[in-house]
């Protein structure tokens, strides 16, 4: 097959996340099963137009404001090229509905809702537009397009907006389960991993780690990633608070199996890879109740779920360093439920989904 797909973003985009990890790693394996796969993508500072990786063909144009219209330019320019293509959603549509005219079949691709993201990533008044009027009305374009997610949180989100056809795909994992629980830490360690970014809540964590300290003294948090957010949290100097910026993974996962849980007081996921990453070092993840997380985190088996607020995730934290036994049945719980993952099962259901509705149409 010939398959198109449409994201924001591609893996070697500086602010890359998880959907992009999906999308590459769903990608090359189509590639290797002897499809073709054309991703049309935004370009960043030093991108290249057009870019092979792992057989995938990039192409990039526009920025993350305007490659949505020159994504319908590239459309025009090769119009009956493709079998089926992909509208992978993340906030804004590319609107393939309106402008896909050649009876090409379209599936799309949502992780999660922008909903709240709204109010943490966009300035007044558009937050307010975006949440209350702009995103229903675009979603709604899709509502009769064969849908994929990545979890029952945005399923049913999904469904509450009338969407009739959709499909869960299961996150993979990028790495191997350890064999066994590591040894972690002497002191008790927290390690946030991501984004910096509102959205992510990196301050909740520095709260919720710093309220907890007060019953550990020796006590320690260790902050993975790059963003906005990262030089005024490092202003505030709390003590035993390691900044570390963006690490190779090996150095990442490395820390990850050191450490005693992860913290997770996002907004919203679509699942929250970065906790099947933690649970396949060994790590439980300590994280906010929001969609997502209610998916990627088995609450009381994997991890443990709290209010989305600092204070409550402090509870958490401070029930959890105090109990080992709770300590080392998560961790165990974690692991195991890590090796359910990984990308083949999810190429596997992706092609399902795609040959599906090449039948259909």
């Amino acid at each position: 097959m010939d398959i198109l797909i449409y994201n924001w973003r591609d893996i070697k985009n500086p602010s890359a996340g998880g959907a992009e990890v999906f999308t590459h790693e769903i990608s090359k394996r189509l590639v290797r099963f002897g499809h073709h796969v054309s991703l049309f993508t935004s370009s960043y500072k030093g991108s290249m137009s057009k870019e092979v990786l792992d057989g995938i063909t990039i192409h990039r144009g526009g920025n993350r404001y305007n490659v949505y219209f020159k994504a319908k330019d590239y459309y025009a320019k090769n119009r009956g090229s493709f079998d089926i293509i992909i509208d992978e959603i993340n906030t804004r549509p590319f609107m393939t509905p309106k402008f896909v005219n050649d009876g090409t079949p379209i599936v799309a691709l949502i992780h999660q809702l922008a909903r709240e993201f709204w109010f943490h990533e966009t300035p007044f008044p558009i937050n307010f537009i975006g949440y209350h009027y702009l995103e229903n009305k675009w979603l709604q374009n899709y509502a009769k397009i064969p849908t994929m997610t990545v979890s029952n949180s945005t399923k049913q989100d999904l469904i509450e907006l009338g969407f009739e056809n959709i499909s869960l795909i299961p996150e993979g994992l990028n790495i191997h389960p350890l064999s066994k629980v590591p040894e972690k830490e002497i002191n008790p360690t927290l390690i946030f991993v991501g984004r910096m970014g509102r959205a992510k809540r990196p301050d909740h964590a520095v709260k919720a780690f710093a309220i907890a300290k007060e019953k550990f003294p020796n006590l320690q948090l260790w902050m993975v990633g790059d963003g906005a957010m990262k030089q005024s949290l490092e202003r505030e100097q709390v003590e035993d608070v390691t900044f570390y910026g963006h690490l190779r993974k090996d150095v990442k996962y490395n820390l990850m199996s050191r450490a005693h849980a992860l913290l997770v007081p996002g907004v919203r996921e679509g699942w929250g890879l970065v906790v099947t990453e933690a649970n396949a070092m060994g790590t439980p993840a300590l994280g906010y109740n929001i969609n997502g997380l209610r998916d990627s985190i088995i609450n009381g088996r994997t991890g443990i779920l709290s209010d989305p607020n600092p204070n409550a995730l402090a509870t958490v934290v401070i029930n959890f360093m105090n109990d080992i036994e709770i300590q080392s049945r998560l961790s165990i719980e974690a692991l195991l439920f890590a090796r359910k993952f990984n990308w083949d099962k999810s190429t596997a259901e992706f092609l399902k989904v795609i040959k599906k509705n090449l039948d259909r149409d």
